[in-house]
């Protein structure tokens, strides 16, 4: 999901001017998914034949459990990035989802722009969902992605202080606002083959909650998640992030 900050200034780079420039460049830096200008991120390695499916904002008790059951019937694990006060609201449904063998990370505690975050709150975000998700499933997160996927240098180099291996992704949508699976669906579909052309996996987006509370409704979501399971049974492997470690 991209922030507000981000979905605004990314207009500035044609209203001219230094600071018009300054303002747009550091949106770039700070927000853009494929970015390296503040510091490495994983996003996806040049494995065209490999798609990673990765949940963003859970866990959900409406959908995250449906979710699950549609995953296990297509024998494919995916990485979810949890917020840890919803794990902490959720914890049977967080260990649940590591029981099923899926790959769990810290998606700070309560989802905030870390761009724009002062230090102190940055590095509590962060360990503070890193200690309740090692409780939860007995072992510690290894991976990490920025909220709306921004970040700024001192947030990159902390994670990795902290153990953690951030991620942004290069296919995702508006799957958070968009009613339609069809066209959720489609969208990632274009970007997949888009990487594929390219030669480079894809690092897959979607959300099974919502940063703004417990219960959203992410039906379309996770009809589009199946969708894709369906489409590319045959032709590609789902993988989890640790396959692409550093």
């Amino acid at each position: 999901m991209l922030s507000p900050l981000a979905a605004s200034v990314y207009g500035v780079l044609g209203a001219g001017g230094a600071i018009g420039v300054a303002v747009a460049g550091f949106a770039y830096a700070s927000h853009w998914p494929t970015s390296q200008i503040f510091g490495r991120t994983l996003t996806a390695p040049r494995r065209p034949g490999e798609l990673a499916l990765t949940f963003d904002d859970g866990p959900n008790p409406a959908w995250t459990p449906r979710l699950l059951d549609i995953l296990a019937g297509h024998n494919v694990r995916a990485t979810f990035f949890m917020v840890g006060k919803f794990a902490k609201a959720e914890p049977e449904l967080a260990r649940r989802v590591a029981e099923a063998g899926h790959l769990i990370g810290n998606h700070t505690w309560s989802h905030p722009d870390l761009s724009r975050a002062r230090s102190a709150n940055v590095l509590d975000e962060l360990t503070r969902t890193n200690d309740l998700l090692a409780q939860i499933t007995g072992k510690p997160a290894r991976y990490f992605r920025p909220p709306f996927g921004a970040r700024r240098p001192y947030v990159l180099k902390l994670a990795r202080q902290l153990g953690l291996i951030p991620v942004t992704w290069n296919a995702m949508t508006n799957d958070w606002k968009e009613p339609s699976a069809d066209k959720i669906a489609q969208n990632l579909i274009r970007k997949i083959d888009s990487n594929q052309s390219g030669g480079y996996a894809s690092n897959i987006v979607l959300h099974d909650g919502s940063h703004h509370g417990l219960g959203a409704d992410r039906g379309p979501s996770v009809t589009a998640a199946e969708q894709l399971l369906v489409r590319y049974d045959r032709s590609h492997t789902f993988v989890t992030l640790d396959a692409w470690a550093e």
